[in-house]
């Protein structure tokens, strides 16, 4: 069985050659991860020799939309779908506001939508929102013990009446992996679409939103060792249905629908180094086949490289009483992003892990209302620990110590 060289994974990421980043563990991947290489270095070739308007008929222009395409295009291929399913935004939050204002306009008196209170904001507030406008905001709540969400809760809420179901992939805070399949199916049989908060997901492989099936999938590059960019899958056919979110000329190309202002052309040009990356580690592993092939054998590498370092962590934590471990502890259910309440605030405890050398985060991180849900002072906080494929088993181990430490 093929498993992941993290030498290899690691030579692909300046900062861990960084001299001032040396002897630095870094967790606090959920808020942003390192970038990558190839990333950097699209960036630096677009910002010396294609900082131009691009799509014109000079050579700089020509090239600089060619790269922009380039990334769209391959992204889509390895996300398993269309091209024109796929656009950039500033951010995520951003991208979802764009989308809830198409919804508030599409939508009927007496619509409903349904929303979790297991999501970061990006994916809550822009569509509760909407209740001001006069719609019906159901909310889908969690076991305020586990922070689960149980499917069979949300048929409860499901009727004729409901337009859209938005619900993360996996919380930024709880960790838990979300059956996005079975889901997806539940809303659609009710006649509802189906909108996934993927950006505490994507950076541990990118999923295959075509085989997945929902309606709506967004992530964010800059936590998936890319630029700060928002990326935003919209399936054709709805798509199609929802009114034109930009200037009036661009309303019959999807990918530009719902991008009011222009996108940075750099950043999008340089998301190309994404899949540069991700076909660089397929090619390293012998992992060959169509885009999304190698993407599917990648995400799998990565999952078996994380849950491997996660397992000993959880079961390190497991045993504290004086810790609060926030979702599963089974490494396979769950993404390594961890949250801990502890007797003290979550940002006091990261700022005494830096003097060990460990990059972590504490407070709430947009996620006020999980956290309130499972009976945690958002003002509080929890210390969040997270991590990627590149970290290494020596770097866990190194915050096992410094946990047993500060605890």
């Amino acid at each position: 069985m093929v498993t992941l060289d993290n030498d290899f994974v690691r030579a692909q990421f300046p900062a861990f050659a960084e001299p001032s980043l040396d002897g630095q563990a870094f967790f606090e991947n959920a808020g942003g991860s390192y970038t990558c290489a190839p990333v950097i270095a699209r960036l630096e070739r677009y910002y010396r020799s294609r900082k131009v308007q691009p799509y014109g008929p000079y050579e700089a222009s020509r090239l600089a939309g060619e790269e922009m395409d380039e990334a769209r295009q391959r992204l889509a291929a390895m996300l398993g779908i269309g091209t024109d399913e796929l656009s950039f935004g500033p951010s995520t939050s951003a991208n979802t506001y764009v989308l809830a204002q198409a919804f508030r306009q599409w939508m009927e008196p007496g619509d409903a939508i349904i929303v979790t209170n297991q999501d970061h904001e990006a994916n809550s507030g822009p569509w509760r929102r909407l209740a001001e406008a006069g719609f019906d905001v159901r909310e889908w709540k969690v076991d305020p013990e586990s922070g689960l969400l149980d499917p069979a809760d949300l048929e409860n809420l499901l009727d004729e009446r409901v337009r859209l179901v938005c619900f993360p992939h996996c919380s930024n805070v709880v960790g838990a992996v979300n059956p996005v399949v079975e889901i997806t199916a539940v809303a659609h049989a009710a006649g509802a679409f189906v909108c996934v908060d993927g950006v505490s997901y994507a950076p541990h492989g990118l999923p295959e939103v075509g085989r997945m099936g929902p309606d709506i999938y967004l992530f964010s590059a800059y936590k998936t060792y890319g630029p700060h960019q928002g990326i935003m899958v919209i399936r054709r056919e709805l798509a199609r249905l929802l009114p034109n979110q930009a200037h009036h000329f661009n309303g019959d190309v999807l990918y530009k629908r719902f991008t009011p202002a222009g996108p940075d052309h750099a950043q999008v040009a340089a998301c190309a180094g994404i899949a540069d990356y991700i076909d660089a580690l397929a090619a390293h592993h012998g992992i060959t086949g169509s885009p999304t092939e190698r993407n599917r054998g990648v995400h799998d590498l990565m999952r078996a490289h994380e849950v491997a370092l996660l397992q000993p962590l959880l079961d390190h934590l497991k045993e504290r009483n004086s810790v609060r471990l926030l979702g599963p502890g089974d490494a396979a259910a769950r993404a390594p992003t961890v949250a801990l309440a502890l007797d003290r605030p979550g940002a006091e405890a990261a700022a005494v892990l830096a003097a060990h050398g460990i990059m972590a985060g504490g407070g709430d991180f947009y996620a006020q209302r999980p956290l309130g849900a499972m009976g945690i002072d958002p003002g509080h906080g929890v210390l969040r620990l997270s991590f990627v494929h590149y970290t290494s088993a020596d770097e866990v181990a190194r915050l096992m110590v410094a946990l047993d430490d500060i605890l």
